[in-house]
């Protein structure tokens, strides 16, 4: 049997999953980051040996999400793709008909529309956050409701309340405005769900015609309230897949599974023990030879630098840099930048 992992890091959550040569999940994870991504994987891989233990021979591993550049340097990845690419292609493993993506998670918004079964295009949420899971929580908080039960009490709603969901700031500004008035908490909550999946529709798809089958992923498609809400504003049926808070991670397993099937390389995974209990320290600093001032990252594993990347033009890419040669560069970058 080969197994084959898939690392998902996004902007709050962590993903990890593992599967079989029939593509069937053996082992996923779903972590909240807390602003420490390292640590969260780190947590996962400790959770998959408890569960499968140390010596797990992953043939292929690959990572995606915001954070995939990290993350492909921590465990040693094989294939390094974006999100956009690996959500279509889990999508497509769920149904080969799948026209429209919708992915709602902590802090961005994406819809992917796809066409015999490839990605045709895609549209991500501006900077407005109101139509996104880090919205909802905030506003479960103020209501005083465990997130887990906000989309439940959204549809015992009897007449959901209209509010304002252009913006985050004017939404909130309506909720209480609305609550003041005495509207009960489920008509409130409806209100936010629909209020959401209109910006959605609005700041996020921007008018382009949303096609059957649709798939709902990411983490707020757990709220059943936001699923009922695009159904109502759609007037179509939207499908969860089993696996919705995982996609990503499954489809860079899949495009791991993919490109080992191609080229049948030894993988450079470091292993799980050693990904789950080395020491990693990220580092960075700008480099001020041109006008670019880029900033270039660096990660040390066990006091080791091990990975650097950042610059436009690749100049510090080479790892047999040394410190010395490093420390003159940057004085030499001051000096001329201060003449």
């Amino acid at each position: 049997m080969h197994y084959f992992m898939g690392i998902d890091v996004g902007s709050l959550t962590t993903k990890i999953v593992v599967m079989d040569d029939n593509k069937n999940i053996l082992f996923d994870k779903y972590i909240r980051s807390h602003g420490g991504p390292m640590e969260a994987i780190q947590k996962g891989f400790q959770k998959l040996e408890e569960e499968m233990g140390p010596d797990l021979k992953v043939e292929a591993a690959g990572t995606t999400g915001s954070g995939r550049h990290l993350a492909a340097v921590m465990i040693g990845a094989d294939t390094v793709r974006n999100e956009i690419t690996a959500h279509a292609v889990a999508a497509r493993e769920v149904s080969k008909d799948v026209r429209t993506v919708i992915d709602i998670g902590g802090q961005d918004s994406k819809i992917i529309f796809l066409q015999d079964g490839v990605s045709s295009g895609f549209n991500m949420n501006s900077v407005c956050a109101a139509g996104t899971g880090s919205f909802l929580d905030h506003q479960a908080s103020r209501l005083n409701v465990p997130i887990e039960e906000f989309g439940e009490l959204a549809l015992k709603a009897k007449n959901p309340v209209r509010i304002a969901g252009r913006c985050g700031v004017f939404a909130e500004s309506d909720l209480i405005h609305k609550q003041q008035m005495g509207y009960r908490k489920e008509d409130l909550i409806a209100g936010l769900c629909l209020a959401l999946a209109r910006n959605y529709l609005t700041n996020v798809a921007r008018g382009k015609k949303i096609q059957e089958k649709v798939l709902f992923q990411g983490g707020v498609a757990a709220n059943v309230g936001i699923k009922a809400a695009f159904e109502t504003l759609l007037d179509m049926p939207i499908v969860v897949p089993k696996h919705f808070k995982v996609m990503g991670a499954w489809g860079a397993a899949l495009l791991a599974r993919k490109n080992w099937l191609r080229n049948r390389k030894p993988s450079q995974f470091r292993g799980i023990r050693a990904v789950s209990q080395n020491e990693y320290h990220p580092r960075s600093f700008i480099c001020g030879d041109c006008s670019n001032d880029c900033e270039i990252n660096e990660l040390y594993m066990d006091g080791k630098l091990v990975s650097r990347w950042g610059s436009k033009c690749a100049k510090w890419d080479n790892l047999r840099l040394s410190s010395e040669n490093r420390k003159e560069q940057r004085e030499i970058s001051l000096h001329v930048k201060g003449a």
